[in-house]
């Protein structure tokens, strides 16, 4: 994975753990899922695309 989806995967675990313990918070839990999604996508396209 490049360095840009991993920052964006831990703060997408970040924001999922926040807003899991804090229910006040619940849009960082769908913030967090987006992130998550947006940082799988990247990797998928990455290495399905073949570049490096």
């Amino acid at each position: 994975m490049s360095p840009i989806a991993v920052v964006v995967a831990i703060i997408a675990i970040i924001l999922l753990v926040t807003g899991g313990l804090v229910q006040s918070l619940n849009f960082l839990l769908w913030v967090g899922l987006v992130l998550l999604v947006i940082a799988i996508v990247a990797f998928l396209f990455r290495s399905l695309s073949g570049r490096k």
